[in-house]
């Protein structure tokens, strides 16, 4: 009777340990995100202070990095088929010298993005077969990894040419784009079934509203600029003018901080499945007043991009 007793209890002690033991581990894994980025400069900038985010609230990430400046879905995918031709060949290597076989090979991952180069994201008829290709090459080496598409942004109002929208034709604004290319991504997203991270709709979100929308400087000397001295760009979630040495440069392409920070929000709410509301940290540049407004859009459009 007795080692029936102990054994009863010694059976209901191991079941405990167990679904503990494995509660935990939900836990754990559920704060911990092993993300692979296939992208460009924009990728970049989207996720550059997504790792302090991901600190702040306690959550473990691990990103792999298969990003090259300008790079579309289609020379992404020359590189993979260079690759699988010639092991050898230095040409389907460049990352760092490294196909993307062998880094997506390190390691199990939890979700793998994808994007379109900026300037041809406006044109949906530049996506595939690259897309395709990809997603199931990514499907052979990673078939339990999440394929979610990174929707990049319009450039700003002021650039002085926007993305195609089809062959030898360009977007004539910044709203047009936007609209173009968030079109493609839908369409690559229910290609897919995935979900998307709708970075574009929080930055045209940012530059269509009234009050911290960027408007450009019309009192400065665009003509005859005096070194050092730059136009208002307050609100700018783009780089915009910055001097290069002795040359007044313009790049209404990238994020700055503020536009960094806001693609990180959008990645940290998607991802994590947690509201950006909750996180402290910010860029020195960003002010606090414009911090809480970026926080307001992300969580808005995170919102809204469920429905």
């Amino acid at each position: 009777m007795i080692r029936f007793f102990l054994k009863y209890k010694g059976s209901r002690l191991f079941i405990f340990l167990l679904v503990f033991s494995l509660n935990a581990f939900s836990q754990t894994n559920n704060n911990t995100l092993h993300l692979f980025v296939i992208g460009n400069s924009f990728s970049q900038n989207a996720t550059t202070f997504l790792p302090q985010m991901a600190k702040e609230m306690g959550k473990n990430l691990i990103i792999g990095r298969a990003e090259l400046g300008g790079h579309s879905l289609e020379q992404h995918w020359g590189y993979v088929e260079k690759f699988e031709k010639d092991s050898t060949d230095v040409k389907g290597k460049p990352y760092g010298g490294k196909s993307l076989k062998m880094l997506l090979s390190q390691g199990i991952w939890d979700v793998v993005t994808i994007q379109q180069y900026s300037y041809l994201s406006s044109d949906s008829s530049s996506y595939n077969p690259y897309a395709k290709k990809l997603v199931d090459y990514i499907k052979k080496l990673q078939p339990n990894a999440e394929i979610v598409i990174h929707q990049t942004w319009a450039y700003r109002a002021d650039a002085k040419k926007f993305g195609r929208v089809g062959p030898a034709q360009l977007a004539k604004s910044q709203l047009e784009m936007w609209q173009k290319s968030r079109e493609a991504y839908r369409k690559l997203a229910k290609q897919f079934n995935a979900r998307v991270l709708p970075v574009g709709d929080a930055f045209e979100e940012v530059a269509t509203n009234k009050k911290y929308g960027y408007k450009k400087d019309t009192a400065f000397d665009f003509e005859h600029p005096v070194a050092s001295n730059l136009p208002d760009q307050t609100h700018s979630i783009n780089v915009g003018y910055f001097w290069n040495k002795q040359e007044l440069a313009f790049d209404p392409n990238h994020a700055n901080d503020a536009g960094k920070y806001l693609g990180g929000l959008i990645w940290y709410g998607i991802l994590f499945k947690d509201s950006p509301k909750k996180i402290g940290f910010k860029p020195a540049s960003v002010s606090d007043d414009f911090k809480s407004y970026l926080l307001e859009v992300a969580s808005k459009v995170i919102r809204v991009s469920k429905n």
